[in-house]
């Protein structure tokens, strides 16, 4: 008997996708407008997983650069066959191209390829399924003319083995399992003892949301819901609940024929959701006459599991991410792959100098849709710290440089040091997503040198402190920060944290780390 804690990655992971590769197993989750995007994880126990890469990972494969928070890369799905790795998902909102693509590898940490584009087929949520020399691709859309309000469809479309040109007729397979029932999503078929097996979610991605099941006897349909869905939810729950918001699922075996689940949850901190949001989580799942039976005598996703098949061990808490351990020497500048940009690929918003710091460039207002000067990582922990040692190599009037814990355009908080007209000072704002405005000022002592800050996160509680060359260290003060959580600023993310720089003008980083502190 083994045992894991639950979620399974440190930070935002949403909409989790599944698959063996040879004698490990593959992860890719949903990223939305932060890149590199779709991270691509390897385990060999589903408890102890490494970044290995990203799906989308270099200049030119795709177009993000106008996408709203919250728009871009939605839910993903891997899978393996013929030595490849495929990953299907979907690009929306910008300027940009968008709708359905299929990047391939050969290996988890890629190079992955550029993007095969499905032109002509709508929705979001793409899946494939290959069996016996075809490959199907389906997906969930709005239906037209629906029932009632938000009311989705499953449709499956046959591609070309060889071009993944979509081939002959449209079928669609599902419009949820329940009257009323919103947002049926995330679809993924399974060939199993002789039938098919469809498994969605449906109720949207908050509390309703919930694990459904359908079967049919051809991959076309007609596909009969579950006499038992949902066949896993916790919206009975409500906000006793640790975890919240479970849905997603999919479906991988490992070596002993066990089969099991990842989905998203979210954990509560005072019965909202956390600034974490939507994280992968772990379940196993028993056959019984041939229906699933996720996390079986307990019906529910709990934040600690026993069950065989894992290691004797929990999930050891995440080490969280340096900038000084990630900048190599000997010729090679690189960054640890779990830093991320906004729209924007680290490496297009950072430089090396020479002497192991990174040189942040400036660049639009945080609650802008443009070129964003960040470099930042998940927020890891519901106690995690953030803290940058920096200095301003170049400042023209309005430049300002800091630390950010981002949730959107309309939802942040920044800490930043700022050129005034008499002093240079720091200024604390943060701004929610229904436009209002928190700023704290503080004036710090002498203009030049070098600038620590720091940020503390506590549920939704921020303090910030400031130390300014070798000047005594500076409590800024705390700040409610609840408004960056999903409950107030909606969207599908939660927070990343890390540094920031607004307007014309450079500062050279020289330690930058997020970090948990539990």
């Amino acid at each position: 008997m083994g045992r894991y804690r639950n979620p399974i990655l440190p930070g935002c992971h949403p909409d989790p996708s599944i698959c063996r590769w040879g004698d490990e197993f593959v992860l890719v989750t949903s990223t939305f407008e932060m890149l590199p995007g779709l991270p691509v994880h390897r385990s060999r126990d589903l408890v102890h997983w490494e970044l290995a890469g990203h799906a989308v990972h270099r200049p030119g494969q795709l177009d993000l650069s106008s996408v709203p928070a919250s728009g871009g890369l939605f839910a993903p799905t891997v899978r393996a066959h013929g030595g490849r790795l495929h990953v299907v998902c979907t690009v929306v909102g910008g300027n940009g191209r968008r709708g359905h693509f299929l990047v391939t590898a050969s290996d988890p940490a890629g190079p992955w390829s550029d993007p095969v584009w499905f032109d002509g087929i709508e929705g979001i949520d793409p899946s494939l399924v290959f069996h016996d020399g075809r490959v199907w691709l389906h997906g969930t859309r709005l239906a037209d003319p629906g029932d009632w309000p938000e009311q989705t469809e499953v449709w499956l479309r046959e591609l070309d083995a060889a071009t993944w040109a979509p081939i002959g007729d449209e079928h669609v397979l599902w419009r949820g399992a329940l009257l009323g029932a919103r947002w049926a999503e995330g679809p993924h078929l399974f060939h199993r003892a002789g039938r098919w097996l469809l498994l969605a979610a449906e109720g949207g991605t908050e509390r309703d949301h919930a694990i459904v099941v359908a079967y049919a006897d051809e991959i076309t349909g007609p596909y009969a819901g579950d006499p038992g869905n949902p066949r896993l939810t916790h919206r009975d729950l409500g906000s006793r609940a640790e975890l919240v918001d479970v849905g997603h699922a999919d479906l991988v075996d490992d070596d002993d024929g066990r089969t099991w689940a990842v989905l998203l949850a979210t954990r509560l901190v005072e019965g909202r959701r956390s600034l974490l949001a939507r994280q992968t989580c772990l379940v196993p799942v028993e056959w019984e006459d041939g229906r699933p039976v996720f996390a079986p005598g307990v019906g529910r996703v709990a934040l600690e599991v026993e069950s065989e098949g894992v290691p004797e061990i929990a999930t050891p808490p995440a080490d969280g991410v340096s900038l000084g351990a990630a900048v190599q020497g000997s010729g090679t500048e690189w960054l640890d792959p779990e830093w991320n940009a906004v729209r924007r690929l680290p490496e297009e918003v950072v430089e090396f100098d020479g002497d192991g710091a990174v040189l942040l460039a400036g660049g639009c207002p945080p609650d802008r849709v443009g070129g964003l000067g960040f470099l930042g990582a998940r927020l890891p922990g519901l106690r995690s710290l953030v803290r940058m040692r920096f200095s301003i190599e170049r400042a023209h009037a309005g430049f300002a440089a800091g630390l950010m814990l981002r949730h959107s355009e309309a939802a942040h908080l920044t800490l930043l040091v700022e050129d005034g007209a008499d002093a240079r000072r720091i200024v604390t704002t943060v701004r929610s997503a229904d436009g209002a405005t928190r700023a704290i000022e503080t004036a710090a002592p002498g203009d030049g040198g070098v600038v620590e800050l720091r940020i503390e996160v506590d549920g939704f509680t921020a303090t910030g402190t400031a130390r300014v060359g070798d000047a005594p260290e500076i409590a800024i003060g705390t700040a409610e920060v609840w408004a960056l959580g999903p409950d107030a600023a909606g969207g599908f993310l939660g927070v990343w944290a890390g540094a920031l720089a607004v307007g014309d003008g450079v500062i050279r980083i020289d330690e930058l780390e997020v970090r948990p502190l539990d």
